[in-house]
């Protein structure tokens, strides 16, 4: 491997100057740039990883920006970073996972020293730090999640309104007349996660809209025993359920239902909304409308390099249309069909 010495000879010009050219520390003329790079190009010299950063004014790392909490799904967190990560670098860039809950030092840091030449924000919350901090930098940021406050912000993320108002309306349209939603633990909704409380909402005002019984319940636990149980006490008559939970509260519903002697789709039907997870290896394969952490992550990054090229980046917030995967856990009930049997 070729030494700086011997690209300095090549070029006709001292060490110091082959290393100004490379870092960009000090200005030098364009032809002696010039030179030395192609000295440095021909002999097939590899400066510092610093000092190439420096000369092309880029470091060619992406920030991501997902803490972890208490209450992270693990599976769902590192489904968007890697997918972050693919996605950047099929772009030429690596990524750097900030992960520390204190999300805003870590921001700071990678803007500041210009370790990074863009941020992607995940995990976020309706009422999220990171939004007053990202109006500040210097450094183009985009969130894959909705905030309340959007002003002066770049967002993608799953349309979960929409995804919520189709769940109902495919139960009530197939003769369903009372639907409970099995939603995310109560210490995700109080931390303020932006999608899960944009579907609990969503799926309220399309049930009053459509004029259909239904109730919420939140697990208490890792499994659907404690919220089946509620949402028999809540709607007697329940014949349709809507998942927009963790997975493991998901892949229990059919055993759950099994112990009071109820099948899917024959007692109830059953679709996961907004959801990180297949569940095609369910004992039951549940109708599903994923949250494609791939098709999230590949638009926010597409948006984030082109920032970062040059090519300008106004506010708007990018909802992704909800698809809908028919597994076969919905079926019509026709008028009179009889009474769902209970074992207490």
């Amino acid at each position: 491997m070729a030494t700086i010495a011997e690209v300095a000879q090549a070029a006709g010009v001292s060490i110091s100057t082959v290393s100004y050219a490379l870092s960009g520390k000090r200005s030098i003329r364009t032809d002696t740039r010039d030179r030395v790079l192609a000295a440095a190009q021909e002999l097939g010299y590899l400066p510092h990883a610093s000092a190439r950063m420096l000369a092309a004014h880029r470091s060619h790392i992406i920030a991501v920006s997902e803490p972890v909490h208490a209450d992270t799904d693990d599976a769902a967190h590192m489904a968007f970073a890697m997918e972050s990560t693919k996605v950047a670098r099929t772009h030429g860039y690596d990524t750097l996972l900030l992960v520390d809950d204190d999300a805003l030092d870590g921001m700071r840091r990678s803007a500041a020293t210009q370790l990074a030449d863009g941020i992607v924000v995940l995990d976020v919350d309706e009422d999220d730090a990171r939004v007053a901090l990202a109006r500040s930098l210097d450094c183009p940021t985009v969130f894959v999640g909705i905030p309340a406050d959007t002003e002066g912000l770049v967002c993608v993320d799953l349309d979960f309104e929409e995804a919520a108002r189709a769940a109902v309306d495919r139960l009530v349209q197939s003769g369903h007349r009372e639907i409970g939603l099995i939603s995310h633990r109560v210490e995700t909704l109080d931390r303020g996660s932006n999608f899960t409380r944009r579907f609990l909402r969503a799926f309220v005002a399309q049930c009053e809209r459509r004029h259909v019984r239904h109730a919420v319940v939140h697990p208490n636990g890792h499994t659907a025993q404690g919220s089946v149980n509620r949402l028999f006490d809540a709607l007697p008559g329940l014949d349709g359920i809507v998942l927009n939970t963790t997975a493991d509260v998901a892949s229990s519903l059919s055993a759950t239902l099994t112990a009071r002697g109820l099948s899917i789709p024959r007692d109830i039907s059953v679709i996961a909304a907004g959801v990180s997870f297949s569940t095609a290896r369910f004992a039951v394969p549940f109708d599903t409308m994923p949250l494609d952490a791939r098709a999230s992550c590949t638009a926010a990054v597409d948006l984030l390099v082109q920032a970062i090229d040059g090519g300008g980046l106004d506010p708007r917030i990018v909802l992704l249309p909800p698809t809908y995967i028919d597994q076969g856990s919905v079926v019509t009930r026709t008028p009179g069909y009889p009474p769902l049997r209970r074992v207490s």
